[in-house]
């Protein structure tokens, strides 16, 4: 699936090696993180794909989780991965999505569909499906704004409703009030639960 220049192994690589990584705000993203205070059921079991530096994946163990994979197609980075989780019950997974398989109770993403180029919105969407066992949960942060060029890719709340409609209950889309300073008003948070 990796059919275009933004979402190859090299790209993504080059970036962390290089460590032009601007989008790591340096500790877990707060929607993701509020979100996942209030699930009470710890035996979920939850992928955060594109994961970058997943801080969320401590955290999330640090409450209880026992079952979290991480997944991201940089080698770089996810052999940091391996060694800052070594002696934790997380999984980090080298990958690409499209290629990745399992079935999921939680999907987290912190902005990683508008890491995608928008060609591959669609298949992102009914990979998300199959990922997700009936019932499961897509949640996350999308950016409601458009960029010059890309990564990443923006997009608007019509847009991403409509892709996700048809696989998915929509629960929750809308702006997201505990985005960090420089992203405040871009951003929104969404719920999406997976239909049969």
């Amino acid at each position: 699936m990796n059919t275009t220049p933004h979402f190859n192994e090299a790209y993504w690589n080059q970036r962390y090696e290089q460590k032009q990584t601007g989008w790591d705000i340096g500790y877990a993203s707060t929607p993701l993180i509020q979100f996942a205070e209030s699930i009470r059921e710890k035996n979920f079991k939850i992928l955060i794909p594109g994961c970058g530096n997943a801080y969320e994946g401590g955290r999330l163990y640090e409450w209880g989780f026992q079952d979290i994979t991480l997944l991201d197609i940089a080698p770089a980075l996810t052999k940091v991965l391996e060694e800052r989780f070594a002696n934790l019950p997380i999984r980090v997974l080298t990958g690409d999505f499209f290629e990745h398989q399992g079935q999921y109770d939680l999907i987290l993403e912190q902005t990683f569909f508008c890491a995608l180029d928008p060609a591959l919105r669609s298949a992102y969407i009914q990979k998300m499906h199959e990922l997700l066992r009936p019932g499961g949960m897509h949640v996350g942060v999308l950016f409601n704004r458009d960029f010059e060029g890309g990564p990443p890719f923006g997009g608007s709340e019509n847009e991403y409703r409509n892709l996700l409609e048809p696989y998915f209950e929509i629960s929750k889309m809308e702006q997201c009030y505990n985005s960090i300073p420089p992203r405040a008003g871009t951003e929104l948070f969404f719920i999406a639960i997976r239909k049969a």
